[in-house]
């Protein structure tokens, strides 16, 4: 069965630094495109950063400079390393494959990790 466990969020100060965490089971992260997608309230979720089954990489221009996609294949995990955040970077973060998974033709999403960045 199908799973994506985001993790590493948390309240962080403006400038500051955290690295998310995306474990998944019952599909493979080194043969699919994997993707990064935030949340913001009463805002539509959107793509932030993807890194392709080759390795090749694609952000957002809101977060070019400041996030890093990565994975390790050994444990089937993709990461957003991300620093410099800003206030506006606050949101729900949610991985998810290219295509989007679908479960019983309904889109899955795990439950996502929560980023606030205030002072």
């Amino acid at each position: 069965q199908v799973q994506l466990v985001e993790s590493g969020g948390g309240l962080v100060q403006p400038g500051g630094s955290l690295r998310l965490s995306c474990a998944a089971s019952g599909i493979s992260t080194n043969v699919n495109n994997m993707d990064w997608y935030r949340q913001a309230p009463g805002k539509q979720r959107e793509l932030v950063a993807r890194i392709s089954s080759g390795g090749g990489t694609n952000y957002a221009d809101s977060v070019k400079g400041r996030f890093t996609i990565s994975r390790d294949n050994a444990k089937n995990t993709v990461y957003l390393q991300m620093i410099s955040l800003k206030p506006e970077d606050t949101a729900v973060y949610y991985c998810n494959t290219l295509p989007i998974i679908k479960i019983n033709l309904k889109e899955y999403w795990g439950q996502g990790t929560q980023v606030t960045v205030s002072s």
